[in-house]
């Protein structure tokens, strides 16, 4: 496959580079403080930032309203590397899949998911993931390690490039819903996140941009002390610590009463919703008393609901509702005055979806 090894030597030759620091590495104020050691001017860090995030310059030769000893200076110091895109699917119903290469050789998988009036970019967080929740395939492959930040945002500077070279609309809405718990490389995840939304890194808006977690209760806490603005969602599933045990370990650590406490006091700015997920399984979760149960469960919380028919996959012990039960369920939630949208699944046939995502050896 030529475009796999047009981005392997473009990857190899990134890696030659290794011995100096990647200028991705450091969020703005970070970047601001280096170039002053360096002897430069504070302000060519937002120039910096400007050029990589905004215009995609790929290298410092290409940013041309800074003096070219001082691009030879910092050409000497850095380095600009981007992630390989060694494979792209796409579904039949427009869905497209990205399978990055780190410098590492692991990989990782993006999702480009159009609507109407949005297209979101569901990106990855960590290579594998440790909650081994059951009903999801990337979690049977276990965690390999964390992304560092630039992994993360590369994702969305990676697609956005292609989108910009496409002449097609750029992307809208940001969810770290991918491989991964966000939460779990929790000061990764935040730095991406400040570049993702900073004037000066990729400018999307907090309000676009929405972080998933399977319920890690201290870190929703630190998100929330933060001060960055960005949606949460959380992966509930279960309306009983018994089924959520089964289904979700990380509830042994976490269980229901705790994580709902927790999600009532987080800080929501005014007309904010947090947004519970809620991955239906056939005779499971998906009864008309676990409806009920979770009507009266978020009761005082701010929010609205998620339902995600369960994805199959091979091997896979769960089934899908069908569709009587997930209308039923829904309408329950509704009656109780919740928003309850059934989320439609986006690339089922490219394993897209909602808990199909994996690490896969390049071919």
């Amino acid at each position: 496959m030529k475009g796999v090894s047009v981005a392997r030597k473009v990857l190899r030759n990134d890696r030659m580079t290794s011995s100096k620091s990647n200028i991705k590495n450091f969020a703005l104020d970070e970047l601001a403080s280096r170039l002053v050691e360096m002897g430069l001017k504070k302000y060519r860090a937002a120039q910096i930032f400007g050029w990589i995030y905004q215009n995609h310059a790929s290298s410092f030769e290409k940013m041309t309203n800074i003096a070219k000893a001082e691009r030879s200076l910092l050409s000497d110091a850095f380095c600009i590397t981007s992630p390989a895109i060694v494979r792209t699917e796409l579904s039949k119903d427009g869905t497209r899949k990205f399978l990055f290469e780190l410098e590492d050789r692991h990989t990782i998988e993006s999702v480009l998911i159009p609507g109407e009036d949005r297209l979101t970019l569901c990106i990855s967080s960590q290579v594998g993931c440790a909650q081994a929740c059951r009903f999801c395939l990337t979690g049977r492959s276990g965690f390999t390690r964390n992304l560092k930040s630039h992994e993360i945002s590369d994702q969305v500077l990676a697609v956005s490039r292609i989108l910009k070279q496409d002449g097609t609309r750029g992307i809208t809405n940001i969810v770290l819903m991918g491989m991964g718990e966000p939460l779990a490389n929790f000061e990764e995840v935040l730095k991406a996140l400040k570049i993702t939304t900073g004037p000066c890194g990729l400018g999307f808006s907090p309000r676009r941009v929405t972080i998933s977690t399977a319920g890690l209760v201290p870190e929703i806490d630190a998100l929330g002390k933060s001060g960055v603005k960005v949606n949460l969602a959380v992966s509930l599933n279960a309306t009983t610590d018994e089924v959520r045990d089964r289904i979700m370990p990380v509830n042994r650590r976490y269980p229901i009463r705790q994580l709902l406490a927790a999600c009532k006091h987080f800080h929501l700015e005014p007309r904010r919703r947090i947004t519970f997920e809620y991955v239906m399984l056939k005779g499971v979760n998906d009864t008309q008393e676990d409806a009920l149960r979770l009507a009266r469960l978020l009761r005082g919380i701010r929010c609205k609901v998620n339902l995600i028919p369960f994805n199959p996959f091979p091997a896979s012990e769960f089934g899908r509702p069908d569709d009587a039960v997930v209308k039923r369920f829904q309408k329950i939630l509704l009656d109780h005055h919740y928003t309850a949208p059934v989320r439609e699944s986006r690339g089922i046939d490219i394993s897209a979806a909602c808990g199909q995502l994996r690490e896969k050896a390049p071919k």
